[in-house]
């Protein structure tokens, strides 16, 4: 189990289980333009961790990391805001 953690795969399994979600949102009738950008954060923040995971230097751990947090900013603001329910 070390192994499949310290070699990345791990996250390659995460990346792949999100590229399956894209792929239903898509079938599910969404739209590529609002299915990339919720999905791009966590791809983002996967693509951090397999570098810290495989010991890559910190400049390819903190981009995709400092990226992750702009990308998931602007889709949430693309999106409508919700109201609560009322009581």
């Amino acid at each position: 189990m070390e192994a499949f953690f310290s070699s990345g795969r791990a996250v390659d399994v995460v990346l792949l289980v999100l590229a399956a979600e894209a792929v239903w949102l898509k079938w599910r009738g969404g739209r590529w333009a609002d299915i990339i950008p919720a999905l791009l954060p966590a791809v983002l923040m996967m693509l951090g961790l397999r570098a810290a995971l495989t010991g890559m230097a910190w400049p390819w751990i903190a981009i995709p990391l400092a990226l992750a947090f702009p990308v998931h900013v602007l889709d949430l603001r693309r999106r409508p805001l919700v109201s609560p329910p009322s009581p």
